[in-house]
């Protein structure tokens, strides 16, 4: 027996502004208006943001394929499309619903203008306007709310292309905000859209030119492509499955050592140098997920951890892929399938090992010339009870003391004791965790003068109480930490002036 029915559809007003809760932040709203505009053909948008106090507008312009009345007021209706259809390729899309839900997180007025063979069309969704309505209906309007019509004129004498206007922007400009607040949201904005669509935007055939209030977006690379200080780079490695090809190179940044003080800024990205770490998932060589780590881990997930935050992984999915890898409506968050875990927490596990690696360098002095092992001024004790820190009383200076002690050396030894058992550790990890680097090591930041001092008198000690020649002093300096970074001040000890 067929079961009885009801008709229920929701109510306009409070499905709308449910829908308005779904936590875009203006970034990333702005990005799927853009993704619209990518998936019509468009090869330049422009995003203008107007500030006017409450009446505030953003107005987003593409020289896409532009649509004719019925495509507009399909693309205007909720859920008009079945997410479990099929896409093109290249289309960034995927519930229908992206342009609403972006649009009323920010704003209640969405305005829509858009050209397609010289035809034009114009629909909006005035929330306030439907809260009027006691009826409850789902009402389109037609054409700009009075006093807007300028607003879109940017289409005029254009034969394709589509503005998207959003007008009281409720959810941007509250109480309290300012003229300041809106540009500091303007470099906010463009620091997103760099990193999100910096594929786009970069390479010898560039796809898409996006401009903000005229001014180009530059792309904001993760992997810092083509630096010469990078030390490891994967060759990219492709998994297929039964919804098309998951590709995936893993990339280690350079150490801050080796980065210019503008280079170590920029390259942190919007979230920084930690938070900016982990995997980035691309569809479309569009970014979906900028870091972290997917939920992966061995015994319990990865955390976001300043040894591993030069670690950075580019993962391709296909479209095709959104549900095995449950991409969310904001398109901000993905999650693996389980026969692709092992795989990926593998090569993660290689990845973040190599980068901790670059990270702690300092603590692992490279070898001299002719792999001749480096003399480390400290070592480490593993037992039972942990690991210990102990000064190497075979280093050159330590041992140069020692020797020449006599009925000091338990004295001596007791002071370097001391010095072992009074490390400090926990403060050493508390500032390396607020302050976002390592504590400055091996002199540097220090003037010259202060180097050849120090070295100075352990190559004098080598030279009249071990009986060395220069040369063979100069040797063993290079061969001493921390002095092996200074091979152009070591050459000039024992040069006559």
């Amino acid at each position: 027996m067929k079961s009885k029915t009801r008709s229920a559809p929701p109510r306009a007003m409070a499905m709308l502004e449910s829908l308005r809760g779904l936590g875009y932040s203006t970034g990333a709203a702005l990005a799927d208006i853009i993704d619209n505009s990518v998936s019509a053909g468009a090869s330049e948008v422009r995003l203008d943001f107007a500030w006017d106090g409450p009446n505030s507008r953003i107005t987003v312009l593409d020289d896409g394929r532009g649509m004719d009345d019925a495509e507009l007021e399909s693309a205007m209706r909720l859920g008009d499309k079945n997410p479990l259809d099929a896409r093109l390729a290249h289309d960034l899309g995927r519930f229908g619903m992206g342009l609403k839900t972006a649009s009323f997180s920010q704003c209640r007025r969405l305005t829509v203008a858009t050209v397609k063979n010289g035809s034009a069309s114009c629909l909006r969704w005035d929330l306030d306007e439907l809260a009027a309505d006691l009826d409850g209906d789902w009402l389109l309007f037609e054409g700009t709310a009075q006093g807007s019509e300028s607003f879109i004129e940017s289409l005029k004498g254009k034969k394709t292309g589509t503005v998207v206007l959003w007008e009281e922007m409720d959810r941007v400009v509250t109480a309290g905000y300012t003229s300041d607040d809106f540009h500091d949201l303007i470099d906010t904005v463009e620091s997103h859209l760099a990193m999100v669509f910096h594929r786009l935007l970069q390479g010898s055939f560039v796809k898409l030119k996006l401009l903000l209030n005229g001014r180009a977006i530059a792309p904001w690379d993760p992997f810092m492509m083509g630096h010469p200080a990078k030390p490891w780079t994967s060759p990219p490695t492709n998994h297929p499955t039964d919804y098309g090809t998951v590709t995936v190179q893993a990339h280690v940044l350079p150490h801050r050592d080796k980065l210019t003080a503008a280079e170590f800024e920029d390259n942190a990205g919007p979230a920084g140098w930690t938070a900016q770490q982990g995997f980035y998932v691309y569809r479309n060589a569009r970014l979906l997920v900028a870091g972290g780590w997917l939920g992966l881990g061995n015994s319990r997930a990865w955390n976001r951890e300043e040894a591993h935050r030069l670690a950075r992984i580019r993962l391709d999915i296909p479209n095709t892929a959104d549900a095995d890898w449950k991409i969310d409506i904001r398109k901000s968050t993905a999650r693996p399938p389980v026969s692709l875990r092992p795989w990926l927490t593998l090569l993660a596990e290689n990845t973040r090992d190599r980068a901790r690696r670059v990270f702690a360098y300092r603590g692992t002095p490279a070898p001299a010339k002719g792999n001749i092992p480096i003399e480390q001024a400290w070592r480490v004790e593993r037992v039972k009870a942990g690991m210990r820190y102990r000064i190497e009383e075979t280093h050159p200076s330590v041992a140069a003391v020692m020797e020449s002690a006599g009925a000091l050396a338990p004295l001596i030894k007791s002071m370097l004791r001391v010095i072992e058992e009074t490390v400090p550790v926990q403060r050493i990890w508390l500032d390396t965790a607020e302050n976002k680097e390592t504590p400055r090591t091996g002199f540097e930041g220090e003037p010259n003068a202060t180097v050849i001092e120090v070295a100075r008198v352990l190559f004098d000690d080598l030279i009249e109480r071990k009986g060395l020649s220069v040369e063979e002093a100069r040797k063993s300096m290079l061969r001493t930490e921390p002095f092996q970074k200074y091979p152009a001040l070591i050459e000039k000890l024992g040069s006559k002036k």
